[in-house]
């Protein structure tokens, strides 16, 4: 059976998402902004929470963990490289492993840059991918902890996932990234349908994720910094594409 989930808001623009395996009834939460708008969601579905998968110590991914862990006796997986930094943590992963909820299966993907010990959690089987603040729509995360070559491969990882992945991202930000994303590629016609499609998605009150792996690599231009026209686009013709991708990032953290 497929993997269902559920998209809500926490906080002012986290996302928070749960991820349910019907043929077992397990439910997972990606990360834990705060508990109440997950409990409001897992009464809403009436789902149990099983296990929450953490993909980064930010205190706004995490600051719900130890009251849902209270309540509901939950599994906390987190990434092996944070552990130290993440409250009540059950089971540590990296590169490599795979995580169980229920039936479902997902590969771990370790994705430094925002935070060193960063990862993402890619449920392959049911298409969908779990990526924190390395990835967002039409955007990245800041570099925080790594430095903008670890960020290049991170969003390199992410972008060789099937076109069809379905991302969910831990923020709504698709408009501002895409008002910035704007100013890099004026002349990209795929980000400017995009810009009309999150417009009307915004009005109804609608959330701007799911997007895909391959909406993404004709939009998001932090993912085109390989490209000779984005390239050509800010004065940096024949430049190394982590240095353009720097670049653009450093533009987008004065925007």
């Amino acid at each position: 059976m497929p993997a269902e989930t559920r998209l809500f808001m926490c906080r002012s623009d986290n996302f928070g998402v749960l991820l349910h395996d019907p043929a077992t009834g397990a439910t997972a939460a990606i990360d834990a902004p705060e508990a109440a708008p997950i409990e409001k969601a897992l009464a809403e579905t009436g789902w149990k929470l099983t296990d929450i998968l953490v993909t980064h110590h930010h205190a706004d991914h995490t600051d719900g963990i130890e009251e849902l862990k209270a309540k509901y006796k939950c599994r906390v997986v987190a990434p092996a490289g944070e552990a130290a930094k993440i409250p009540a943590v059950d089971e540590t992963v990296r590169e490599g492993d795979t995580v169980k909820v229920g039936s479902l299966s997902a590969n771990v993907l370790e994705t430094p840059g925002h935070t060193l010990g960063h990862i993402a959690y890619w449920f392959h089987g049911d298409n969908l991918v779990f990526v924190g603040d390395t990835l967002f729509s039409i955007g990245c995360g800041r570099v925080i902890e790594g430095t903008p070559a670890q960020m290049w491969d991170s969003l390199k990882k992410l972008r060789d996932l099937p076109d069809s992945t379905a991302i969910y991202c831990g923020h709504e930000y698709t408009l501002s990234n895409i008002q910035f994303a704007r100013t890099i590629e004026p002349n990209n016609r795929d980000l400017a349908a995009r810009e009309a499609q999150a417009k009307q998605q915004v009005d109804a009150g609608k959330p701007t994720i799911p997007t895909t792996i391959g909406d993404e690599k004709r939009e998001n231009c932090f993912l085109r910094a390989d490209i000779a026209e984005v390239a050509s686009g800010i004065g940096m013709a024949g430049k190394a594409p982590v240095d353009v991708f720097t670049e653009i990032r450093a533009r987008k953290n004065k925007f």
